[in-house]
């Protein structure tokens, strides 16, 4: 196994492109500070005493009374009538933004990844692989979702580590949700839900307790499969966890991004990114999508295609609604800042005074965390996408229609399981390298083992499950946003 020519070539020149050119042109600065998106500025001391019709502070020395100063906040009419300025947002302005480096990092490196994965295409696509070599762009996608999980675990941290506002429970209480959703899902037949996960789960068995057998080690097997599937669920769990807050802020923009156009092609565009999870959720579902293009609707007909050919459009349709969610991402940031005037329009309808202080802390909340909410609509968008990739490469589909018998998966775990852990390559090697004769037998074994079969299975449930959650989480929001906070 070797990483030569043009991938180590991408490799080298995209890390100079990283540390080099992304910190003058980035990605995620363009999506902030192009032009297209205002926050509204907090109002000074000096504009909330005029508004409030209050003289200019006076001397400390004017102040005192029998021997006290009067360190009383100032306080203004809730009904002010205050009119916020807006600005549109600069670099400069992101210098203050909270997790604005996490933000820039997370989409760069996302873009510089998709750059390489799509290079590389191209070139197997004029070049096929020789046998075993290694594709680069896998782990470039294995650390864009690393860095995704680290992203979300610190944001879900910093919802822990409020005391107050049920954040904590709330994440407790989807996540136990979504173990037990997790565990009734993997009992389904593959009848209903089609990922493979049985037959992935039994060629890896059966590739394992071979490999192990020709190690010489008596074994029964690697796992059971009530642990293995007892390992995704936990792993469903987690991630339910982590996209709570993204699918319940999301559904608030939605709302929000709705009332802020009339047009309806804008509007229909926004429907369709709301429900794009669902969409991704039915792809897999076979009475309703598959079995009804891949067979025949009667007898003597023909299906209108073929199952690879389907498993192709399964990918695409999930990378146009990718594309379709980055292009509405600037309403729903759009939708978001504009909280602080929705805020102050509702503060408005009280009774009562608040504080200087108060007011201008609320106004400035909503822009100091645009980057949290900015995080929470890519990493799942970012998840998807990449998870999506990795299906594709590492699950052996094409982005192609090819005939059955060309399709590269199926060639080469036939070949593979045909030369076992231990056929010709170990065979045709002496006795005079042995060390590289085992690690050869073993890398070969190891890729017997971990066969594209295995990881169809485990990353199409991956996939199917971060669209599920994140409709879940939205779906609930949605409820609470407009019927209980309505109440």
């Amino acid at each position: 196994m070797a990483v030569i020519g043009v991938q180590l070539v991408v490799t080298m020149v995209m890390a100079s492109v990283i540390s080099k050119i992304i910190p003058h042109y980035s990605f995620a600065r363009w999506l902030l500070c192009s032009g297209s998106l205002e926050w509204y500025q907090h109002p000074t001391d000096e504009e909330l005493r005029t508004l409030a019709g209050k003289q200019q502070p006076k001397k400390k020395k004017d102040r005192k009374y029998n021997g006290h100063i009067d360190n009383k906040p100032l306080t203004v009419p809730k009904d002010i009538d205050l009119q916020l300025e807006t600005k549109v947002i600069t670099e400069v302005d992101t210098l203050a933004l909270h997790y604005f480096p996490e933000f820039q990092w997370l989409v760069d490196f996302t873009v510089a990844s998709t750059l390489v994965y799509v290079i590389t295409e191209c070139y197997y696509s004029l070049a096929p692989p020789a046998e075993g070599e290694m594709n680069i762009s896998v782990v470039w996608s294995l650390l864009v979702l690393s860095f995704v999980i680290k992203v979300l675990f610190s944001l879900t941290a910093h919802y822990f580590r409020l005391e107050e506002g049920g954040e904590r429970s709330l994440c407790i209480t989807f996540g136990f949700f979504f173990f037990v959703k997790a565990m009734v899902i993997l009992i389904v037949t593959e009848n209903y839900l089609e990922f493979g996960l049985e037959s992935g789960f039994a060629n890896f068995s059966d590739s394992a307790l071979h490999f192990l057998e020709h190690q010489g080690l008596e074994s029964q097997g690697p796992i059971s499969k009530l642990t293995f599937k007892l390992i995704l669920a936990l792993l469903c769990a987690l991630i339910g966890a982590f996209l709570t807050f993204p699918g319940l802020r999301l559904a608030q923009m939605h709302l929000d991004a709705l009332n802020l156009t009339n047009d309806k092609v804008a509007q229909t565009l926004l429907h369709i990114n709301f429900l794009s999870p669902l969409i991704m959720v039915l792809l897999w579902v076979k009475p309703i999508t598959k079995d009804y293009l891949t067979l025949p609707t009667s007898p003597g007909t023909e299906p209108v295609m073929t199952a690879e050919t389907y498993d192709t459009l399964r990918l695409w349709s999930i990378l146009l609604l990718c594309v379709l969610r980055l292009a509405m991402m600037r309403r729903h940031l759009q939708a978001y800042l504009n909280l602080a005037q929705k805020n102050l329009t509702l503060m408005k309808k009280e009774a009562g005074r608040i504080s200087t202080v108060e007011l201008q802390t609320m106004v400035a909340r909503v822009f100091y965390y645009l980057c949290v909410i900015a995080l929470q609509y890519m990493a799942p968008l970012v998840m998807l996408l990449h998870t999506t990739l990795l299906l594709k490469t590492l699950g052996g589909h094409s982005w192609g229609v090819y005939p059955q018998e060309e399709l590269p998966c199926e060639e080469g775990s036939s070949t593979l399981a045909a030369q076992g852990p231990g056929g010709s390559l170990g065979g045709s090697l002496g006795a005079s390298v042995p060390s590289v004769a085992q690690l050869s037998v073993a890398l070969g074994g190891l890729r017997t083992v971990f066969s594209p079969l295995l990881f169809r299975g485990v990353l199409s449930f991956l996939t199917w499950w971060i669209a599920a959650c994140l409709f879940s989480t939205s779906l609930f929001g949605l409820f609470y946003h407009q019927y209980l906070m309505a109440a």
